[in-house]
């Protein structure tokens, strides 16, 4: 499997608290994190690098796609936020991950706005595991704690989910539907809500392996050469 980590990574080189938590980026913290859970090859991409760091030769060799963005969604390009989604059409598997929700590319795949309530105020988390049947959800208990996370808050403007894997409640009392799976084509998406840059999420064992988990799941058996194409045929049998 050959997995792609991509990061904005703009927050780790602008803000001191962040580079601080994510001194190498929050993409290699991935990276390290999700080493050593025998996913095959992981690299990574980010925005400032040619081609927005997917050219043709990465994202085409890549099965499951992480994503992760905040600030600079607009500066994604459409072509490259088109590309991405025909990848997804043709089975290639997308993790996207907190704030990724406002993404180009999510936004096409959901066909809604992806809007929530927030509070960037670091509070705890409780997020429970709501579907311990799931392949997500293996390994994982009924519920763990972070003790310090930004509020994502319903209503979170999309369409329902296929299937809900965890619920986070925060201390402020908001709800919100934590781990969502969606099938868009022939590819697998599972949406993961924790991850503000200011806290330590992706240092946290529990978030690492339901986001290898995410990525077990999503993983394609076959990426489409075609997916999808819009063509006029001749039948198959003479029509009287």
């Amino acid at each position: 499997m050959r997995v792609t980590i991509w990061n904005e990574y703009r927050h780790e080189k602008a803000n001191p608290a962040v580079a601080a938590i994510y001194p190498q980026g929050i993409h290699e913290a991935l990276r390290a994190g999700l080493s050593h859970h025998d996913l095959g090859e992981i690299g990574t991409a980010t925005l400032d690098e040619p081609a927005q760091g997917l050219p043709d030769e990465v994202l085409d060799q890549t099965d499951v796609l992480v994503w992760w963005g905040h600030r600079h969604h607009d500066e994604v390009s459409d072509d490259l936020a088109m590309r991405v989604c025909a990848r997804v059409h043709a089975g290639m598997g997308l993790v996207v991950l907190h704030s990724g929700h406002f993404s180009k590319v999510f936004k096409r795949l959901m066909g809604t706005p992806c809007t929530l309530k927030w509070r960037a105020d670091g509070e705890r988390e409780r997020i429970w595991t709501v579907d311990p049947s799931h392949p997500i959800a293996a390994g994982i208990p009924a519920h763990f704690t972070l003790e310090r996370e930004e509020m994502y808050g319903e209503p979170f403007a999309v369409p329902a989910p296929d299937e809900i894997v965890f619920l986070g409640w925060f201390k402020g009392g908001e709800a919100f539907r934590s781990g969502c799976c969606y099938k868009r084509g022939l590819g697998r998406i599972f949406y993961f809500q924790p991850g503000h840059e200011t806290f330590p999420t992706y240092h946290d064992p529990t978030v690492i392996h339901v986001i290898a988990n995410g990525i077990r799941w999503a993983r394609p058996d076959a990426i489409a050469q075609q997916a999808f194409v819009n063509e006029r045929v001749a039948p198959m049998e003479p029509i009287p």
